[in-house]
């Protein structure tokens, strides 16, 4: 019996359709996140995002329960300004990332949990595609890497601009793989751009989900973890059903496919087609 349900924003319910389903998601997947939550199955979103980007789809789904925001760095509940984790990168370390970005040419923000941060001089159009995907402006900071030392930062984000400058970021950020966690996102409105995504160790989706899990009470045995990415499958492995859309990764599909029968479904419906919807009228959470 599905008590749970960890579910992934970009490429799940998010698409690329601005003013249909994005940056917020159809009129008809918010009416059935909030009819689901209204049985009292929480929903927890998962996101690389900062809460504040997720929070009117919170609002609108009526979802008042902790949620995974900043790839796992922040668990909160931002309707009732609940926090029930914050991973924080070290000063020292944060800096460095920052500065071997800046030396790098790589673009790149940082952020805490209310707000993001570039440098003035590092304005481009990345900066306006990114600004509309979390509905909020960055803070400039007249120089990045020396005023950082002033925040508590949850998250750091290189922007590469395509797989193959991908490549050359990630190369770049290896020097950090022992002291924090790295992974990459993508969103629908903004390819062919990758997100690096950088956090304290110990802070992931994987991570989040078992926090969330614990905070509800819930056994992970219970949870539905929904996704679209290869990376999602790093948390999804561990719930006890688990399902993706039809514009999931072909990998997402062959390892949901480890899971029972009855226990994953793979919708033949995309993103920008709700499939979202088809998945919770299989695993009966709607009629």
């Amino acid at each position: 019996m599905i008590k749970a349900v960890i579910l992934d924003v970009d490429g799940v319910i998010v698409g690329e359709k601005i003013g249909y389903n994005s940056p917020y998601p159809h009129s008809n997947v918010l009416r059935a996140l909030k009819t689901v939550r209204g049985k009292g199955i929480p929903i927890a979103l998962c996101t690389a995002k900062p809460h504040y980007a997720i929070q009117e789809i919170i609002k609108r789904a009526d979802l008042h329960n902790p949620h995974i925001a900043d790839a796992g760095a922040v668990i909160i509940d931002p309707i009732d300004n609940i926090f029930v984790e914050e991973h924080i990168i070290e000063k020292t370390l944060a800096k460095k990332v920052l500065e071997t970005c800046m030396q790098n040419k790589i673009y790149v923000e940082f952020y805490t949990v209310d707000d993001y941060f570039i440098q003035r001089s590092e304005i481009s159009a990345i900066t306006k595609k990114h600004a509309h995907i979390l509905q909020r402006k960055p803070k400039e900071l007249t120089d990045a890497v020396k005023e950082s030392t002033k925040y508590s930062i949850t998250k750091i984000m290189p922007i590469s601009l395509n797989e193959d400058d991908k490549k050359r970021v990630s190369k770049v950020l290896t020097q950090f793989d022992n002291e924090l966690s790295i992974s990459w996102g993508v969103h629908p409105v903004a390819l062919p751009l990758q997100f690096g995504i950088v956090t304290a160790k110990g802070s992931s989706k994987k991570e989040g989900a078992e926090t969330i899990a614990r905070s509800l009470k819930v056994p992970m045995e219970d949870v539905l973890g929904i996704g679209d990415s290869t990376s999602d499958w790093k948390f999804i492995s561990h719930c006890g059903y688990g399902a993706t859309v039809s514009n999931g990764s072909k990998d997402l599909k062959d390892r949901l496919k480890s899971k029972d029968i009855g226990k994953y479904h793979i919708s033949d419906k995309s993103v920008d087609q709700n499939g979202i919807l088809e998945i919770l009228k299989y695993f009966s959470l709607i009629s």
